[in-house]
């Protein structure tokens, strides 16, 4: 791994943990941690493992999980708010979830809701639960949803963070194979600060930024 992929260093980089599958670097600018490149699967191979997810909007177990990013999110937002949720899997829930109270969320996935149409659009929020750490290119992502918030609006991350390496190393998360960027508390400040985004922990999985 030559460089991060998320702040653009390319000076310190520095081997953070092995296992038996992958090998993984931090960035000590930003503290993203990264698998090698060699680890990336292709889209065919990442799609193929997200066909076996059986996520089903129907399912109160789900919806529980998703609630801890969503509820949250309910308590800042109008009832008129239009939102987004990106990456929203082969089963859309958050969707369900708020059209249950008179919300509009539309959906958008790179492989299963894929309309261009909807990138092109403004919304008062935009969720994103258990996305980010499967994406090669987090700064062209953040960039996108940049273009995709209106002022004031309200970015939803759920994402598992990193502690420490002792954690990293005993930690269930890094096993997945979809699972290629891991972010930390130093990682979310870092990204506030770049798009001047106002940061609000939210859960140990979920964090808030606002569009200032």
């Amino acid at each position: 791994m030559t460089f991060c992929t998320l702040c653009l260093n390319s000076i310190a980089l520095e081997h953070y943990a092995e296992d038996k599958k992958r090998c993984y670097f931090q960035c000590l600018n930003c503290e993203l941690v990264s698998v090698s490149d060699q680890y990336i699967l292709t889209a065919e191979e990442e799609k193929a493992q997200y066909d076996l997810h059986q996520n089903d909007p129907k399912d109160e177990g789900y919806q529980r999980f998703l609630s801890r990013a969503f509820e949250p999110l309910v308590s800042r937002i109008s009832k008129d708010a239009k939102g987004l949720d990106f990456g929203c899997g082969s089963g859309p829930t958050i969707s369900v979830m708020a059209e249950a109270l008179g919300i509009e969320v539309n959906n958008y996935d790179l492989y299963y809701y894929r309309d261009a149409e909807l990138l092109n659009k403004k919304y008062d929020f935009v969720t994103m639960t258990e996305v980010i750490e499967h994406v090669n290119d987090g700064k062209r992502l953040l960039e996108q949803l940049d273009q995709l918030l209106k002022p004031k609006s309200i970015l939803v991350i759920m994402t598992k963070r990193v502690i420490d390496k002792e954690y990293f190393n005993q930690w269930h998360y890094k096993n997945d194979p979809t699972h290629i960027r891991f972010y930390s508390m130093k990682t979310f400040q870092w990204i506030a600060e770049y798009f001047n985004w106002q940061l609000e922990i939210i859960d140990k999985d979920v964090v808030f930024f606002t569009k200032t």
